[in-house]
């Protein structure tokens, strides 16, 4: 599929932290030229889009299956055997079947991404992902027409995952997007962060992201992806459905029920930092809002 949005990098060329200053003199210019997408307008439009640091990215994170306190999945995830890792891809596809994780990147071309993550939490932080859009991904299986959703999984082992002996979740984790938003260019399946593999913590090996949603949209550690045309059930809305909706798309005219979700909290700025002002669809609106032309969105939260 031909890249809309950001300009193609392949695995040896994503740039590590070291060197993302001068990169970022570079999107400027490449913006201008028009062969960027959000990410890459926003800075050439002078919106600081600076990523957070490597230390903030895999120290902050939500991965309940380790542990709720935002630092245990650093401390516990490395329990997680990510070698070897295969992803079944079924359902509604015409090649069924178990895919090796290195098969699936022998034939994707890896990119590099920036994008905004807002927590539903009500914080934020700017990512460098590695990766590839998920509609590569499922053109290996073959989409068929009656397709109109997608459902994802996270692995689950008890002996490994910590945290799913507590009953935080009704495990495994599970999620699900419509079929346009899964093929939308803007969502990608990301293997790394700063030009790194993307560590246990962060979702290793393969872990989706769709930067216009919530971060619990974003599943981790996928291992199974079904084609369907029923909408499938997710894990935070079976918990909890009037404080979380299947689309959850960022929205800060719509509050949380225990909490307004009009401005959020930027990682790495300290506990007290100054609050910002959260964009309607993290600041991607030109790019998606069209997938949900017509819907009532404090109805269709």
């Amino acid at each position: 599929m031909a890249n809309r949005w950001k300009n193609t990098l392949t695995e040896r060329d994503v740039t590590p932290e070291a060197a993302f200053l001068n990169r970022r003199q570079l999107m400027a210019g490449v913006a201008g030229l028009g062969l960027m997408g959000a990410a890459g307008r926003a800075q050439a439009e002078g919106e600081d889009l600076e990523p957070n640091s490597w230390e903030d990215i895999t120290s902050y994170n939500n991965y309940y299956e380790f542990g709720t306190d935002k630092g245990d999945p650093k401390r516990y995830a490395d329990a997680l055997t990510i070698d070897p890792w295969s992803v079944r891809i079924d359902g509604m596809v015409d090649r069924p079947g178990d895919y090796a994780f290195e098969d699936i990147m022998a034939q994707m071309t890896v990119e590099e991404r920036i994008y905004r993550l807002r927590c539903v939490e009500a914080w934020s932080m700017v990512v460098p992902w590695n990766g590839f859009e998920l509609a590569d991904m499922l053109a290996l299986a073959g989409v068929q027409s009656g397709a109109k959703f997608v459902a994802f999984e996270t692995v689950l082992r008890e002996d490994e995952m910590r945290g799913v002996s507590r009953p935080v979740l009704d495990w495994p984790y599970i999620e699900g997007l419509r079929l346009d938003e899964a093929m939308h260019p803007l969502t990608i399946m990301a293997t790394g962060i700063y030009g790194r593999d993307i560590p246990n913590q962060n979702g290793a090996p393969l872990r989706l992201v769709v930067p216009w949603k919530y971060g619990f949209k974003s599943i981790k550690s996928v291992v199974r992806i079904t084609l369907t045309d029923t909408q499938p059930p997710t894990s935070w809305n079976k918990a909890a459905p009037r404080e979380y909706g299947f689309y959850s798309n960022v929205n800060p005219n719509v509050d949380h029920p225990r909490w307004s979700q009009a401005t959020e909290r930027r990682i790495g700025g300290g506990l007290f930092s100054a609050r910002i002002e959260t964009k309607m669809f993290n600041g991607y609106e030109e790019e998606v809002a069209s997938l949900y032309k017509g819907m009532d969105l404090t109805k269709n939260f």
